[in-house]
């Protein structure tokens, strides 16, 4: 009897490590099917390790010129859209949290292409917008403002230009007195480009306007509002090949100074900024006398535009500076586009400089397609974003791309 009480004790001890067995043998099939099933490869990017990398956009073209933080702590971007809109290509204003999730979008626009270059939020919590319109207004291109509430509802737009001639806004910023400056170019009768500046009031009704040409294109790319209440302009003059153009006016538009640099080929300023020093850092690409190629190109001045130093950044191949603004901790960091190095067409650059122009990283994002930053700021946190267009990711031919980079 004791015997049979022990073999049925030893039965069920066995039943029971069977059972344990087959149970563990289940949760670990589970275990090893996981990773099947999310190894699905998806179009978000995830390249750069402490970089949060975002799509925005549609089934056909979508482009960010501009990226500003909002007060919220948030990004506000825009650009062009062929997705969405009511048709051809629309001005694209998307509002996202810190966390580059869209809180919201807003189209603007006709029948025919507009766009934005530039957007600033305004000291009401509203966003002013700066670019063109081929839908609007009396010439074939237009100079084309927008003025939102901090939900992208229109308040009022205007549109700048004439009857004969291609216009487009390239930069703006809202003013100390509450009024508006927007730099670009406009058509000469002679089909070559002018600059101009031009100074608006609160509602966008004109000021005054402060138009230079010459033989070639002259193109205003980025202006900001300068500490003694003036203004800085950089872009292109085109009457000796192009060079890069720095121009300085008083609060009331007279021209203080104008400066030149360059080489013997093709040079561009695309973006401006005010150190704390008073001077003006540039950046923006110079043609290399040795390959042809383009190079990153950024030069410092002191506050009369005289040049202090200049350095350039590339490799054997096309390499731009499109936005460069000072850094919290006195260097520099500039964005654009490398196609010398990377793993695509073109890739995202990111260059950080200390306050002499010394190299000290530089980060590619981007994949096996054309990928490039238009725009670039240095955040609250200390982090970075980049603003551009990418082909590699998203879900149409090209894509909104925005990058976050650090902390």
């Amino acid at each position: 009897m004791k015997t049979n009480l022990l073999f049925r004790i030893f039965i069920s001890v066995l039943t029971l490590y069977c059972l344990c067995g087959l149970i563990m043998s289940a949760c670990d099939d589970d275990d090893d099917d996981e990773p099947v099933a999310t190894a699905t490869p998806t179009a978000t990017p995830t390249m750069i390790p402490d970089a949060i990398e975002k799509t925005f956009g549609g089934l056909a073209s979508d482009f960010a010129h501009s990226v500003q933080q909002t007060s919220d702590g948030g990004y506000i971007l825009a650009g062009s859209t062929n997705s969405f809109g009511a048709g051809g290509s629309d001005v694209y204003l998307i509002k996202t949290d810190n966390a580059l999730t869209e809180e919201w979008s807003m189209t603007f626009g006709g029948l025919l292409d507009d766009g934005a270059n530039s957007v600033q939020q305004t000291s009401d919590g509203g966003y002013i917008i700066g670019g063109y319109s081929d839908s609007f207004g009396p010439g074939l291109r237009d100079i084309f403002m927008i003025k939102t509430d901090s939900t992208g509802t229109e308040e009022w737009r205007k549109i700048f230009g004439d009857s004969e001639s291609n216009d487009c806004g390239n930069s703006v910023q809202q003013t100390s007195d509450g009024g508006y400056i927007i730099t670009g170019y406009t058509a000469a009768p002679d089909n070559n480009y002018d600059f101009f500046l031009l100074k608006t009031d609160g509602a966008g009704n004109p000021v005054w306007l402060v138009n230079l040409g010459g033989t070639g294109n002259d193109v205003g790319n980025s202006v900001l509002q300068t500490s003694d209440g003036g203004y800085i302009c950089a872009g292109s003059r085109g009457s000796n090949g192009n060079d890069v153009f720095l121009l300085k006016t008083d609060s009331a538009g007279i021209v203080e100074w104008s400066n030149t640099f360059g080489g013997a080929y093709e040079d561009f300023a695309h973006s401006v900024f005010q150190t704390s020093n008073g001077g003006y850092i540039v950046a923006g690409q110079i043609k290399s006398d040795v390959d042809g190629m383009d190079n990153v190109y950024l030069i410092k001045t002191d506050d009369r535009g005289n040049e202090e130093w200049s350095k350039t950044f590339g490799g054997s191949d096309r390499d731009t500076g499109n936005s460069v603004q000072q850094t919290s901790d006195g260097g520099y960091v500039v964005a654009g586009s490398t196609r010398s190095s990377g793993a695509g067409e073109d890739d995202v650059i990111l260059i950080k400089t200390d306050n002499t122009g010394i190299e000290e990283w530089s980060k590619n994002f981007g994949g096996t397609e054309g990928d490039s930053g238009h725009a670039v700021l240095q955040t609250s946190d200390g982090s970075f974003i980049i603003a551009g267009v990418t082909e590699s990711y998203g879900a149409g031919s090209h894509d909104i791309y925005v990058i976050k980079y650090g902390n």
